[in-house]
């Protein structure tokens, strides 16, 4: 029983493949995927989900310019809400639970409801606008919850190394650092792999810090 990629949904299971019913139930995780505003969370949740992904989408407008400001972003044209929903069986012992946070300040008090029972995270970096990550890192870093930080590749952003990402937002050296296309199913799938690899290993947290200050330079 193995798990086949699709390039246009990411990984599924053949019809004569899927896991026997009669089996023990495989092992279910939530997953968060976190980040700063635009930085690609409902793209990627969307891009891996097995099934219609729920998203809580609402237009953004010229009145909400002063609290949802797109310096960077000039193109987004809608905003998550509330949250995003999607699931992901990544192997027959693993079904991904995936719950995309919202980006802007004023929703943060929502992330306290959603981290409840997750297991792990994912937050998005946007190198055009890196400090916007610095909130989730430090929500996840105070909670111990383990979590991975993708860099989501946009047209125009810089082209930073893993470790000079590392640096900037001042990570433990064992938290794990990872390039990845939010829109591209295969991509998505890959970096929540590494997040469950790096759950089994232990996920060592960080413990509680002040809020970060780096800089690339």
């Amino acid at each position: 029983m193995a798990c086949v990629e699709d390039s246009d949904r990411g990984r599924r299971w053949e019809p004569e493949e899927c896991p026997d019913p009669g089996g023990p139930p495989p092992t279910t995780l939530k997953i968060l995927v976190a980040g700063g505003f635009g930085a690609g969370k409902t793209t990627f949740v969307g891009a891996v989900s097995e099934i219609e992904p729920l998203s809580t989408e609402e237009l953004l407008s010229d009145l909400g310019a002063p609290t949802d400001p797109l310096t960077g972003v000039e193109t987004k044209t809608a905003t998550t809400v509330a949250l995003d929903f999607g699931r992901l069986t990544l192997d027959a012992g693993h079904v991904l639970y995936l719950f995309g946070t919202p980006g802007q300040e004023r929703f943060w008090f929502l992330w306290e409801e959603l981290c409840r029972g997750a297991l792990g995270a994912v937050v998005l970096a946007d190198t055009r606008r890196l400090a916007d990550c610095f909130p989730a890192v430090d929500f996840f870093e105070r909670r111990g919850i383990g979590f991975v930080v993708a860099v989501n590749e946009f047209e125009g952003g810089h082209d930073y190394t893993a470790e000079e990402v590392r640096e900037a937002v001042g990570l433990a050296p064992g938290i794990p650092v990872v390039r990845c296309d939010a829109r591209l199913p295969r991509a998505g799938t890959r970096v929540l792999a590494t997040l469950v690899g790096h759950l089994l290993a232990g996920a060592p947290a960080r413990p509680p810090s002040t809020n970060h200050q780096g800089e690339l330079t």
